[in-house]
């Protein structure tokens, strides 16, 4: 007897493709799940760095802010200064620093001022005698502060006004002197004047006997 080939009609097939499947599924299966728990550990690793870098302050917005905080900043730590008995032994100056120069505060200075000594341009006019016999010396003497090389013209009052005398002094190292006479009784009062510039000096009084 003579037999054909022998057929399943396809059922080989679908169970060849059932053991396929049914191997193939756990490798996925163990991928996915490798898969999910590298996404899970990469999520808590990179929530873990940006919790500490914050924490530190070392995330880029900080560094900027922190940068522009302190930039120009300094430490002025004002001076000591003694106290009265009772009190503290140090305190601290807090008031009437000047920082815009040094940086440290401005001290008084204990120099007297001198008001009375002359200024640039003004004449300061001395005579030693108050009282003089007739026509004996009166000595005048003062200063011109920049008034070098200038000729100052000796004046009287008379009648009122101011009258030219007869003398002239030249300014020499700021400082002037000479001697003057007069017969003219009673009380004489003089002064001197730089004509170039109209500056006067003060006047002084002389009684001539």
């Amino acid at each position: 007897m003579r037999c054909g080939p022998l057929t399943d009609n396809g059922r080989v097939t679908d169970d060849q493709e059932r053991d396929r499947e049914s191997t193939l599924r756990p490798v996925l299966n163990g991928l996915l799940a490798l898969v999910a728990v590298a996404l899970a550990v990469g999520m808590v690793l990179g929530g873990a760095a940006l919790i500490g870098t914050q924490a530190l302050g070392l995330s880029g917005g900080d560094d900027g802010s922190s940068g522009d905080s302190l930039e120009g900043e300094s430490l002025y730590l004002p001076p000591f200064h003694k106290t009265s008995e009772g009190g503290p032994a140090i305190t601290l100056d807090t008031q009437g620093s000047d920082r815009a120069g040094n940086g440290g505060p401005t001290q008084p200075t204990d120099e007297p001022s001198d008001s009375k000594s002359p200024k640039s341009g003004q004449i300061s006019l001395q005579t030693v005698e108050t009282s003089v016999g007739n026509f004996e010396h009166i000595d005048l003497t003062g200063v011109y502060p920049g008034g070098e090389g200038a000729i100052l013209q000796v004046q009287r009052f008379e009648n009122g006004a101011w009258a030219d005398f007869e003398a002239t002094i030249p300014v020499s190292n700021e400082t002037f002197s000479t001697y003057i006479q007069t017969g003219v009784a009673g009380l004489n009062r003089f002064r001197v004047i730089d004509n170039a510039t109209g500056v006067s000096s003060n006047e002084v009084r002389v009684r001539v006997e």
